[in-house]
């Protein structure tokens, strides 16, 4: 029991330092961009009615935006700390294993064949990231031994590169290659608060029902006779949470597009301080993954300014080095 107490505080105290990293990553996100302001007109923006031309720059383009970012963030890294948890597979993401391309293909047919609300557009990424998860996971079962990390991470490969021509042929042969390119390239540019409205209330469900579920897929992570043993209904928890994987990936993609390697990343990061029970990584995964995200942003926003560094092409020059190393360390990098 002392133990067990003294595991808890120790987790509040790292979820609450994580929280206050995520409010100062959030203020420094908010001042700086190609118009660097106040952190003065920051916090009346958020607490008061002023009205400024700074203030408005806030309240209509940042403000949403990183909201977005942290949405985003929490979302692709939960996501991602499900899967490693269901598969037991350290290189798993839900880029890498073709969710977020599936839901990119599916974004793409809808915008072409008309897709007239956020909400229909949502509904094609969920079915898209369905749809690569069963054809990685399809093509990773054609043979004994299949879902092996390293094969899977192959099939995710093959089926995303498939996913991506198909969205291209859709954007050249419809003519809206440029909208569609715009998704592709991972950028919270144009955020509205009607999108965040639809999309962030479902990141919350998602996230709340993956905690809630956390215990059981600390057992199903460690091992799946243990589960058994235990009394789990391990095809209805393994059901739950893909949906759960589902959701959050294509609501991700539906606001922002398509990006890799968050969710490999960030699960790795909070492993290394908060140990193998999910109850604790996921909570600190979302507010990780949302600090990540920020920080991504913001980078993109002040790189190259007034110019925009697309914020996919941030993530890759982090995350490719850290799969390269993950992979190379058998997935143990950060245990």
């Amino acid at each position: 029991m002392a133990k067990n107490n003294q595991r808890s505080i120790t987790f509040t105290i790292k979820f609450i330092g994580s929280l206050v990293l995520l409010a100062a990553m959030f203020v420094v996100a908010m001042a700086f961009g190609a118009a660097d302001i106040a952190v003065r007109d920051v916090w009346a923006a958020l607490t008061s009615s002023e009205s400024s031309q700074s203030i408005n720059i806030i309240r209509e383009m940042r403000l949403p935006r990183e909201i977005a970012a942290i949405v985003v963030g929490a979302a692709l890294a939960v996501a991602g700390a499900i899967m490693q948890g269901i598969t037991r597979n350290p290189l798993a993401d839900p880029g890498l294993l073709g969710l977020t391309s599936g839901a990119n293909a599916a974004l793409a047919v809808s915008i072409a064949f008309g897709a007239g609300s956020m909400f229909s557009t949502m509904v094609a990424c969920f079915i898209g990231s369905a749809v690569g998860a069963g054809f990685v996971f399809g093509i990773g079962a054609l043979k004994k031994g299949g879902f092996s990390p390293v094969r899977l991470v192959l099939a995710g490969s093959a089926v995303s590169a498939f996913l991506l021509a198909l969205s291209q042929w859709v954007g050249i042969h419809y003519k809206i290659s440029k909208f569609v390119s715009s998704w592709t390239a991972g950028g919270m540019v144009g955020t509205t608060w009607s999108q965040l409205q639809i999309i962030a209330p479902i990141v919350a469900v998602g996230i709340l029902v993956a905690i809630m579920l956390s215990r059981q897929l600390t057992i199903l992570s460690l091992n799946e006779e243990v589960a058994l043993g235990l009394g789990q209904n391990t095809t209805k928890i393994k059901m739950a949470l893909f949906v759960v994987i589902i959701l959050l990936s294509g609501a991700a993609v539906a606001l922002v597009g398509n990006l890799v390697f968050v969710g490999l990343m960030i699960p790795h990061l909070v492993r290394a301080f908060a140990g193998t029970d999910y109850r604790y990584i996921l909570p600190l995964a979302a507010v990780i993954g949302a600090t990540f995200m920020l920080l991504a942003d913001t980078i993109g926003r002040t790189l190259n300014a007034p110019y925009e560094t697309p914020v996919v092409a941030i993530v890759a020059i982090i995350g490719l080095p850290f799969f390269l190393y993950v992979a190379r360390k058998g997935g143990k990098a950060f245990a």
